[in-house]
């Protein structure tokens, strides 16, 4: 069976909705070290790290407008894509992502269906 690509789009509370301030060193090191030990252990599933996003615009065919908008509740940080057999193989390696560490975080897994 072949495996197949999922997309993992970080999502977390807005800046308003966060309860806990800034992360001291100290934490910044123990959350790089649980990172570094989970990329490491699923280095073979990890097919684009992504990154965090910025400001966008949204297109329609009328052409484009500012957003996306915060005034929702939830934000969209980052993005992924991981390789897995399964959605449910999918789901664990997202579970023990850096995505999820933070409360109020969560990790949308979906498969990317390709042609």
């Amino acid at each position: 069976m072949s495996n197949k690509n999922y997309l993992c789009i970080q999502r977390s509370k807005s800046g308003q909705e966060m309860k806990s301030g800034e992360p001291t060193p100290n934490q910044m090191e123990e959350m790089y070290a649980k990172f570094n030990a989970w990329k490491e252990k699923f280095q073979e599933n990890i097919v684009d790290m992504g990154g965090k996003l910025g400001s966008g615009k949204v297109v329609t065919s009328d052409g484009a407008m500012d957003g996306p908008f915060i005034e929702l509740k939830e934000v969209i940080g980052g993005y992924m894509i991981i390789s897995a057999e399964s959605l449910e193989a999918a789901i664990v390696i997202a579970q023990e992502s850096p995505g999820t560490w933070m409360p109020g975080s969560t990790v949308e897994v979906r498969e990317i269906s390709t042609p």
